[in-house]
């Protein structure tokens, strides 16, 4: 809390976009750092005073004060270049400066932001007393005299907003100010169940981080776990040298590691295994699950780990036959007795699979959204589909699905929505920077990065989850690209977001 907002109830804070120039103005003593230490993290403030203390013998050293500001200068153009928000804490009462900081946030397409410190005069005056070392009075005197003339033009000097010094948050350009959603969210509440996505094996000990994530997610209120099927590590996730676990050897490792969520493969195309080894394998999982196996299917993509394996991958309309057929023959195979199945691409004399699963019926669920095939198929065979991007996407594609539910004779009800998606969650502004500056490529554009892993605080997530739910979806499944880097406190703060779309008990 700084000192201008009192100790009355505290504001929605105001949403600034993500990255920024922000320019405080105000005398010595208003509170310009003290404000900037509670809203960012110290890298992003650059402050003159502290610049005096690195060109020369301390913040109080005057004589410094060129120097300082040239280099503060330099530090704000490279920080910006870097896609980088930056605070300028410094007096700025000088309009030339103002103008100057403005110039150099339009050379790098930055939006500029100031916030006005207008502080009473005594209480200004007291504050300089209490200093260390306190500024002449002569000095604070010719400063508000200066304020008293900077204040009245900085609405009009062409900055993208001037505030108080009230609370502020950061937002993304790929993150829409959530606080409405989070009323909405707050004050009509909907259930969403989620699922935990591992696309990395990031650990030392493999097998000891994959169960303690594991633990942690179902205490967290996961009700799934889903691994990739993929041979190699994919050029979305890492590097082809990154360890990446065979996705049923681990289902299986997980299902005895595990008590209570569901578990799956998202998912599995038809061109790496016979479809009747595929429903083996999946009965097996489920019998040994006690009942939690899921079946994800999707067409296959990735041309280069099959040459790699040495496994043929057809064109792309072989493909959606030998995915229909995989839709077709699971169910038989899962069923009683040994019918045959005759396909477009399969042909199973004997649909033959004993021991059956503990399920009467495992959920199938399609990968994909391409609207004319995929979903289609899911239309006419699955249980669900998983939809990827963002709500407006997902709000159109649900709505092409129900159309083709509607030709196939079935209510769309019956198909569950779900949406995967990497998300990098903060616990509030400064920690989310922090966790994009470690995570992002070294060489990378710090919001483009923030964009691909949607990346937001605890909030801005409830708010991007409703909207997933206004638009159709039921079933929220994340990759988090923190995990098996920072122990299962990702897992942790993502439980505060699932903890806001689990609907309370109510008694009776």
């Amino acid at each position: 809390m700084t000192p201008e907002q009192g100790s009355g109830p505290q504001l929605e804070p105001v949403a600034l976009p993500v990255p920024c120039l922000v320019v405080l103005v105000g005398p010595s003593s208003a509170g310009k750092s003290t404000w900037a230490a509670a809203n960012f993290a110290p890298d992003a403030v650059v402050s003159s005073d502290r610049l005096r203390a690195v060109v020369g013998r301390g913040e109080d050293d005057l004589e410094a004060t060129d120097d300082a500001f040239a280099l503060l200068e330099q530090i704000v153009r490279h920080r910006l270049g870097r896609g980088l928000t930056t605070v300028v804490d410094t007096m700025a009462l000088d309009p030339g400066a103002r103008a100057a900081h403005r110039a150099t946030a339009a050379a790098h397409d930055v939006p500029c932001v100031a916030v006005a410190f207008d502080v009473a005069a005594a209480t200004i005056r007291e504050r300089n007393r209490n200093r260390r070392h306190p500024l002449p009075a002569a000095a604070i005197k010719q400063q508000l005299e200066r304020w008293a003339v900077a204040r009245p033009t900085l609405d009009d000097e062409g900055f993208r907003t001037v505030l108080r010094p009230t609370p502020v948050r950061q937002v993304a350009p790929h993150v829409r100010s959530s606080a409405p959603l989070v009323e909405v969210q707050r004050e009509h509440p909907v259930g969403l169940r989620f699922g935990l996505h591992v696309s990395a094996f990031p650990w030392a000990d493999v097998a000891g981080g994959l169960r303690a994530a594991a633990s942690a997610a179902e205490d967290a209120g996961f009700s799934s776990l889903w691994v990739m099927d993929h041979l190699r590590q994919i050029p979305q996730v890492g590097r082809d040298w990154d360890p990446l676990l065979e996705a049923y050897t681990a289902l299986a490792w997980l299902a005895a590691a595990t008590t209570r969520v569901r578990l799956g493969a998202l998912v599995s195309p038809p061109t790496f295994r016979n479809v009747g080894h595929l429903a083996k394998i999946i009965a097996t999982l489920d019998v040994l699950s006690g009942g939690r196996a899921q079946c994800g299917l999707g067409l296959g993509w990735y041309e280069r780990e099959h040459r790699a394996y040495g496994l043929a991958f057809p064109p792309v309309a072989d493909r959606y036959a030998l995915l229909e057929d995989a839709l077709q023959a699971l169910p038989l195979l899962w069923g009683p007795g040994a019918k045959a199945h005759a396909g477009q691409a399969v042909s199973i004399p004997e649909a033959i699979c004993y021991p059956r699963p503990r399920q009467e019926h495992i959920p199938i669920v399609v990968g994909g959204g391409g609207e004319r095939r995929t979903l289609k198929l899911a239309a006419r065979y699955a249980d669900g589909v998983n939809l990827m991007g963002p709500a407006e996407v997902v709000r159109r594609k649900v709505g092409v699905l129900r159309g083709h539910c509607h030709d196939a004779g079935r209510d769309p009800a019956s198909i569950t929505v779900t949406h995967l998606a990497p998300t990098l969650v903060g616990r509030d502004r400064a920690e989310l920077e922090d966790l994009v500056d470690q995570l992002r490529p070294r060489q990378g554009d710090a919001a483009r990065f923030a964009a691909s892993v949607n990346a937001g605080t605890i909030a801005d997530q409830i708010g991007r989850l409703r909207e997933l739910a206004d638009a159709g979806v039921q079933e929220v499944i994340v990759s988090l690209p923190d995990l098996g880097r920072d122990g299962p406190d990702p897992i942790e703060r993502f439980a505060e977001v699932i903890s806001a779309f689990t609907p309370p008990e109510r008694d009776g």
